[in-house]
């Protein structure tokens, strides 16, 4: 009897970035001068002002592209365009063996505008990840269903085999607190250790309540429920009923949860990206496209 392949299909964290139309970019000299210093004494400003540098780790050629000073990494490939990727590292560009290096140069000049504007982009993107990094203490702030939590040691409890105790904020704007039961004396990891181990557990039991739920919405039936760490890729469906969602969700608003649970049931009606497939998140999630932006967060911590 044949074996029956399995086809998986994933939802990243960050989309492709691709290249945009841009039209030629026209230079604009612009100079400095004091009142009544004669024109030819001007300074121009690109000296005085320090360009951009964007450097990728393994760069292996350099240009300045309109502001910016770009070393980035060249790779020929086998393709019959040009391309250009910018991620985390930088900017990657990749040209057919027979383009000489003027004409990839000139393309680069073209794109400058799209290349610098993406550049910026991921270096906040960048910045904005690293602020988000948690020092792991007592006290420390996380955020659990899009909501701040305080995380207190609480050393006269053991909370069981739960590892914690989740306490309601006597308010509306009052901070949560999440008890965990180790020493005053417990180092970083511990403590990292013991709350995510708490999350994971906390998240399984909301994952499932939400497939339960939109599961008869949708006419399927989901059979596993796996949980993932993947760095970029929130979940992920296979024909079998399999799923598999990435327990850092529940740093996520409710909302942004039933997204991905939804988008990952519907895929087992509609195994592709087609319109059909969309249509049907839509059916039970009418505002996913706003939803599906805020995966998008760079302020959720990385553990």
């Amino acid at each position: 009897m044949p074996v029956r392949a399995f086809f998986q299909y994933t939802l990243d964290l960050f989309g492709s970035l691709a290249p945009v139309e841009s039209a030629p970019v026209a230079t604009e000299i612009v100079a400095i001068s004091a009142p009544g210093v004669p024109h030819a004494l001007a300074q121009p400003l690109h000296p005085i002002i320090a360009p951009a540098t964007f450097s990728h780790p393994r760069a292996n050629r350099e240009l300045r592209v309109g502001d910016a000073v770009v070393a980035y990494l060249f790779q020929r490939a086998k393709r019959r365009t040009i391309g250009f990727v910018v991620g985390p590292d930088g900017l990657v560009v990749r040209a057919p063996k027979w383009t000489p290096v003027v004409e990839v140069e000139a393309a680069l000049r073209e794109k400058s505008q799209w290349i610098t504007r993406k550049l910026n982009e991921s270096r906040e993107r960048q910045t904005r990840q690293h602020e988000a990094r948690i020092e792991w203490s007592d006290g420390v702030v996380i955020p659990l269903f899009g909501a701040p939590v305080r995380v207190v040691l609480d050393p006269g409890h053991r909370f069981g085999t739960v590892g914690g105790c989740l306490d309601e904020g006597s308010g509306s704007s009052a901070v949560r607190v999440l008890r965990v039961g180790l020493p005053s004396s417990a180092t970083p990891e511990q403590l990292r250790d013991a709350v995510q181990a708490w999350l994971m557990r906390h998240a399984r039991e909301h994952f499932k309540h939400r497939l339960d739920h939109f599961a008869p919405l949708l006419q399927v039936q989901w059979n596993k429920l796996s949980l993932s760490s993947a760095g970029t890729r929130w979940g992920s469906a296979r024909n079998d009923g399999s799923i598999r969602l990435n327990w850092r969700l529940i740093h996520f608003r409710p909302a942004v949860i039933d997204y991905v649970v939804a988008h990952e049931l519907s895929h087992l009606r509609v195994m592709d990206h087609s319109a059909r497939f969309w249509d049907t998140v839509r059916s039970v999630v009418p505002d996913y496209s706003e939803l599906r932006g805020q995966l998008k967060d760079d302020t959720i911590p990385k553990w």
